[in-house]
């Protein structure tokens, strides 16, 4: 027996008196929860799980692959946890935090659960806020465009995701223009030519 089944059969028994929230509660756990397909070892599985929806919202699978499909959620975790200082490492976290925390206040619910269009109205309103802030700096620049005179979060976590899925085999060679062993050299090639950026 399935829990739609199981919910119909407690209806009637009850004489159908489950409340609408209860009953929008239970429904809402029949929701598939999204998987990780690498183990995380920087971030916690929450966040793990945020980061691989954060990125698919960032490079979404089309006719090419996507973020989580380039290994790019795993990328992510092993930058932070292997190159990052530890200040980097905090603010990072405690943007990733702010943002689900946004996404629950929202939504109601957590980033890596809410819908595809919930999702990607978050990102838009979060770099359209970033982008805003950062044109209004004068000589200041964009990097110094977050509270903590840092990167925006989602400013960099989109360069992280750019990063890793354009330097991964996939993005490198389904996306790029690519050529494992380059031929002559020519200085000056019109795009429509190439079709595409190189990889190299």
């Amino acid at each position: 027996m399935n829990r739609r089944e199981a919910l119909q059969r407690t209806a009637l028994a009850l004489g159908y008196a489950v409340t609408g929230p209860a009953l929008i509660g239970m429904l809402n756990g029949c929701k598939a929860a999204p998987e990780l397909n690498y183990a995380p070892q920087f971030f916690t599985p929450e966040q793990a799980l945020l980061i691989a929806e954060l990125a698919e919202v960032l490079v979404p699978k089309t006719d090419t692959p996507g973020a989580k499909d380039a290994g790019v959620p795993a990328f992510i975790d092993g930058i932070l946890k292997e190159v990052y200082p530890q200040a980097d490492k905090d603010r990072f976290t405690k943007g990733l935090t702010d943002f689900d925390e946004e996404a629950k206040k929202t939504y109601g619910e957590p980033f890596a659960t809410c819908s595809t269009d919930e999702k990607i109205a978050l990102v838009k309103k979060h770099h359209e806020d970033a982008l805003s802030k950062s044109s209004g700096g004068g000589s200041v620049g964009w990097w110094r465009a977050g509270s903590d005179g840092g990167k925006p979060f989602i400013l960099e976590m989109k360069e992280l995701t750019l990063l890793g899925f354009f330097t991964s085999q996939a993005g490198a060679t389904q996306v790029l223009q690519y050529n494992q062993v380059p031929g002559p050299y020519k200085g000056c090639v019109p795009l429509a030519e190439v079709g595409k950026a190189w990889a190299t």
